[in-house]
This record gives C-alpha cells, structure tokens and sequence, in this order.
C-alpha cells in the first residue's frame, strides 16, 4: 500500500471530530472544499500544503519528523524513540506530544504498530538530530510602568523618519542602480554617504518603497511624485505611513541581501514581524520582557521556519527603530498598530486622506496610528543654531526649507542627524548652483535662530572672492581668465591635457572638450570655476529634478488581493469546517444516519481516548480493550515495569478517567489503577 492510500485508509477511520480535527489544523486544504477523503488526502500531500504544514511546527516537532522522514518504511515509535534518545519519562511523553501534534495536521498517522510519514516529506535538517529539542524557558516578566517605553521609543522613532528625509533626498541627488533590487555595492555606498548601518538603509528603502515614496524606473531608484508630499507633510503623519507600511514589508530581515522594489507573492516577512508584535501584546499593561534574548530563543524555537537564523532579532531591532518596542514591551503606538488602528490602511492602497502623507502611503490619515504618532516625535523646526565653530545644531526634524538650505550650503556631520558643519566645499556648491553671495547670506539668516555668524558670513565672501576667477564661455568652449599666470599654469596643467587647450589671447584658452565635461575636469584639478554664457553673463545651473511614476495601489481582494497574495479559496467558520467534516464522512458511510445504541455510542468514544492515549498498541487491541470495558469482561494486559520489562495482569476494566485505567485484577478482585501509556499488549484470556 502506497503512502497516499495509506493516508486515505486511516482517515477512513477517522470520525467526523477527528476530521474536523484535520480541517482545522490544515486550513489550506479545507479552503478547496474537498468533495471526498481521497480528495482531502490529495489537498493534503500538496507541496504548497505540505510546506504551510510545516512551517508551523515548533523545533521539537520538526525534529521527530525529521527522524520519521530519515527512518521512512522502518519508522515507529520505538525506532523514532531510540534515534532521538527518549528513554526517560520526559522525553517519552515529550515524544508522544509532538506525535499527536504530527498526527493532529495529518503529516504522520499511525499504520498498525508504525508511524508513516505523508508522501513528499523530506528530511528537514542538514543533520539529523540526536535528541528533541526541549523549549526554552518562558520569557521571564517584570513591573515596568507603561510610559516608560513610550518615552523610550522617541527617539529611535525621530532617527527613522529623519533618515527616510535624508534617504530621498540622496536619490534626488545622485544616481542609484537599481534593477529587480537594490545590490549590496549601492546598499553600502548609501550607508556611508548616510552614515548609517547597512540594515538600517535597507529598511528604509523598502519602506519608501512600500509607501511609494521610491520606485524603480529606467535601472534607476527615483524619487516618485509621492515624496514631494510626504517631505512637506507633519512629521507625525510622515511616522504613520512608515508605521502601517512595516507589517506589509515581504522581505525577511536578519539575511545579507539586496533591498526589495519590486512586489512580492511571499507574506514570510509580514509573518514574521506581525507575530513578534503579538507575542509582545501577550505582556499586561504594566509589564515587560526582562531580557530579550529569551524572547528571540522562545520565538526562534516555536516557528523556527519564520524566526530561525537570526530573524526574531532582525524584526525586533527594526520594531524598535520605528518606537512599536521599546525598554521590552510594546509602546503605544505599537499597540494600536497591532489593534487595527490603521483601520482602511491594512492594505497599501486605502482611502487617500486630506494629507499629502495619506495620499502616499494609503494610510487612515490623521486617525488611528497617525492620532498616537504625534507622541513619538517632536515637530518640524524651521530654524537652526548656526554657530560660530561653523556648525548649525537643530533640535529636531527640520522642515522642508531649512533641509534644503542646510543640504545646499552645509554637510551632515553625523549619522543620526542633527548637526551640520559649513564648509568651503558646500559654499563653492551654492555658488556653482548660481546663488549670490548677498541672498545666500539671507537665505542662512532667514533660518537662522540667533542670526548668522561672522565667521560664517566671512567663509561665505571669501569664497565668493575667488569664486568665478574663472569663467567658462561656450565656444567649443572657452576658458577665460583675467589672470595671464593663471591661464599658461592651466595651459600647462598635464592632468587637463584631454582638453586640448590652446591659446586664444592672452586671457582666454580654447577647449575641445563641452561647457560640462570642461567645467568638471577642472573642478577636479582643484580649480574654482564658473559657467558663463557667450555674453559673458553667469549662467544659472540648475539640475533637473526626476521623478518616477508610482506603481499602482496594492488592494486587498479578499484572500487574494491584486499581486496575487494570499491562499485559495474563501475563509472556512467553524460551522463551515463541522459541516464539510460531516459530509465528508457521510459520503464514505452512506448509511450511518441512524444514532447509535448507547454501548455503541461508549464502545466509540472509549475507541477514540485509548487510541489518542497509547501509542503502543495496535487498533486491534484498542479495540479489544475497549469492548472490555464497555462489556465488563476481562482480559489479559501486559505493563511496563521498567524500561524493558512488562508484568502480565489479567484484569476487568471498570472505569476509565484522565488517562488512567480503573480495573479488578486477579482472583481476589482487588482494585488498582492502570496508565494506559503503560499497557505494552491486551490478549484475550485463555480459557482453561
């Protein structure tokens, strides 16, 4: 008999519980509405079913169907008891958990006094296990008040949206590569311009890109038409969207890979990140996890297919750098995320809000997550602390123009942001850009707290002082100067001789090269200088912006939104799941309509307890024990004394409770008590 009509065969023996049982445990399988049990077994030795099946197994489970897969036809119980070592009481009842947990979704049954394993399985580890993985200890609590991690989350919270600005306004700048993903060489270029850890960037570039704030275009990452309005929205409504976006991030953190921008069918990285939210909502009001690493052991072992390999780490470090965790409990805008406070924005594409921010991420708006955000991080400054060291400190997120002054004329001097440093080298770029020396003073001084300094308005006009000794005109082109010195030492200069510059007076120089490249390559040969038009008039550069077309919307389509997310079929109800397991057992056994005499209805459900609290004994002897008990006649068990010996008893089953066999035994009718996970064999009494 094949593994497939093994597996029909004992379902046929299943009753209508237990097949709801497997309904249940295998949702997947019960969503195709399976019109026969040959047909369930089908849905239920799937590839896709099988894997579903199996990532929800804990560590210790996965280890017994490992050994199960490895033993294949010579697999039962006492074989899969001695790979994995189980010779004490623990490890024998921690065995027959985890093989009712196998039986239960249907990937083992029991076949006589073996075990087969459903057909398609393979050994799941490298190795095989030497013994059941034991679950780690709970995750010890402690009394922390609420607002502690509240307050905790701000500035992890403030960093991330700060470094979201300062992500896009990078792509706005500088070219970056980006086909199917964004590679590990731009990953790291950006986080050195950033100043950030690699993780963090990749974060916040599938962020912008579940927002809709970057889309790849042409080999490119863009800015979209999207950015524009989440740069200008409030910085709490700026939070919201990057909030409600986290859940729905398909790529799984804690791995070295390149960023995903494109849409993905896997939900992995959602799983993952919503049930480590849950496991911290499990916490009471005033409580917390007292150290993490027991948190990252427990989730790792329960679903080690979602949380193995580093991933529960990797989730809760970017849970904290958005504020949901912090101090080892959930914050409250966690919270209300994992409550449904985002209400319509559960999918991508909700209802645009008044906000520009609404409109970029599909996010509730100014309810819900947006309402909480607003405790996370402080508002948008307009003005800085411009100092006389040549630094300008911002105590806080700067608004849309004092970023564009302080990216136009100063240098972020740190990774987390907040202090930025003047130099010459961003005052040459202001003027290159064609901004005058005078409004670039007003510009500084009209974000400027406390006005601008001298030394500061001293850099600015000696830069603009040797700024421009230089003109390029268009000719093919034309290098002038006022400086005859100057020009024979650019004439000589050998680093500029793919210019072929040749003289066209004693204070202009011919170039073969265009007005860009010529500009270039002696901005790089440590020259100052600036473009000028045939009139000699300042030419005014200015770099267009480009901007990608957003994708479209990701809706929800009920199980299967519009990327062909989700599983098939419709969601089952309980009724639903007890009306299919009904009907399927009646197709199998036509004619059992009629209710069953009451020793039937006993011999039945006794049937079902000794066979759920034994695996040891065939169906034949649960059977036998179960018509004694029901018949009140005897029969001869063998028990467990020690671990390989057994004593006979010829024994009249009377009760039967809580695992525990309630029995006369011998001549003299003495009462004792029995384990039926103790009972080796049940024979029938010899007549004399």
């Amino acid at each position: 008999m094949g593994r497939k009509a093994a597996l029909v065969a004992w379902l046929r023996e299943l009753d209508v519980q237990g097949i709801r049982d497997v309904l249940s445990s295998r949702e997947d399988a019960a969503r195709t509405r399976p019109h026969s049990l040959r047909a369930l077994a089908d849905e239920l030795t799937a590839t896709a079913s099988l894997r579903i099946a199996v990532e929800g197994l804990d560590q210790g489970a996965r280890d017994v169907l490992d050994a199960v897969a490895r033993l294949g036809g010579r697999a039962d119980v006492e074989a899969v008891a001695e790979q994995l070592r189980c010779n004490g009481k623990a490890a024998r009842a921690e065995l027959k958990r985890v093989l009712a947990q196998l039986r239960a979704r249907a990937l083992v049954w029991p076949a006589g006094r073996g075990v087969v394993g459903s057909p398609g399985l393979r050994p799941l580890l490298d190795e095989p296990a030497r013994r059941i993985t034991p679950a780690p200890r709970l995750p010890r609590r402690t009394a922390q008040h609420r607002g502690y991690a509240d307050r905790a989350g701000i500035a992890p919270a403030t960093s991330t949206v700060d470094g979201m600005t300062r992500l896009l306004a990078f792509c706005d700048l500088e070219p970056v590569a980006c086909r199917s993903g964004l590679g590990l060489r731009e990953l790291r270029r950006i986080a050195g311009v950033l100043r950030a850890e690699e993780a963090r960037v990749r974060l916040w570039v599938e962020l912008a890109v579940e927002v809709r704030l970057l889309a790849a275009e042409g080999g490119w990452l863009l800015p979209t038409t999207r950015s524009d309005a989440w740069r200008a929205a409030p910085t709490a409504e700026r939070l919201a969207a990057l909030v409600e976006a986290w859940p729905r991030l398909a790529g799984v953190p804690g791995r070295q890979r390149q960023a995903v921008v494109e849409p993905s069918p896997s939900d992995s990285g959602g799983r993952a990140r919503r049930g480590v939210l849950a496991r911290y909502a499990e916490l009471g009001p005033d409580e917390a996890f007292e150290h993490r690493h027991e948190v990252v052991a427990e989730l790792a072992w329960s679903r080690p297919a979602v949380w193995g390999a580093g991933v529960a780490e990797a989730v809760l470090v970017e849970a904290e750098s958005l504020g949901l965790v912090a101090l080892g409990a959930l914050t409250s805008l966690g919270r209300v995320l994992l409550e449904g406070g985002a209400g319509a924005a559960a999918g991508a594409g909700g209802a645009a809000g008044a906000s520009g921010v609404a409109a970029a991420g599909g996010a509730a708006g100014a309810g819900g997550v947006a309402a909480v955000a607003g405790r996370f991080v402080p508002p948008s400054v307009s003005t800085a602390d411009l100092r006389p060291d040549l630094t300008a400190v911002v105590e806080g997120l700067p608004d849309r123009e004092l970023s564009a002054v302080l990216e136009l004329v100063a240098e972020e001097a740190g990774g987390s942001g907040g202090v930025w440093r003047f130099g010459g080298a961003g005052v040459r770029r202001a003027l290159d850009l064609g901004h005058e020396p005078d409004a670039l003073l007003a510009r500084l001084g009209a974000v400027a707290a406390h006005g601008v300094p001298a030394a500061l308005a001293d850099l600015v006009r000696e830069v603009a002082r040797q700024h421009g000794r230089i003109t390029v005109v268009p000719v093919a082109c034309c290098v002038r100067t006022a400086d005859p010195v100057l020009l024979a030492e650019i004439a000589a200069r050998r680093s500029l001789a793919s210019l072929g510059l040749r003289p066209l007076g004693p204070t202009v120089l011919a170039s073969a090269k265009p007005v860009a490249e010529t500009l270039a390559l002696l901005r790089a040969a440590g020259y100052a200088p600036a473009s000028a038009g045939a009139d000699g008039a300042p030419v005014v550069a200015r770099v267009p912006r480009q901007r990608a077309t957003p994708p479209p919307v990701r809706r929800g389509g009920g199980v299967v939104d519009g990327w062909g997310n989700g599983r098939r079929g419709e969601p089952l109800g309980e009724q639903d799941l007890s009306r299919l397991a009904v009907a399927l057992v009646d197709r199998e056994r036509p004619r059992q309509w009629y209710v069953p005499p009451c020793a039937e209805s006993r011999r039945m459900g006794a049937v079902r307890l000794l066979r759920d609290q034994s695996l040891v004994l065939r169906d034949s002897e649960v059977l036998l024990l179960a018509e004694a008990l029901v018949t009140r006649t005897s029969v001869e068990v063998a028990v467990a004394n020690g671990p390989r010996t057994a004593v006979k008893h010829v024994i009249t089953p009377v009760d039967h409770a809580s695992g525990n066999l309630t029995a006369t035994c011998g001549p003299r009718g003495e009462a004792r008590e029995f384990l039926v996970s103790d009972i080796r064999s049940v024979r029938v009494v010899a007549r004399a």
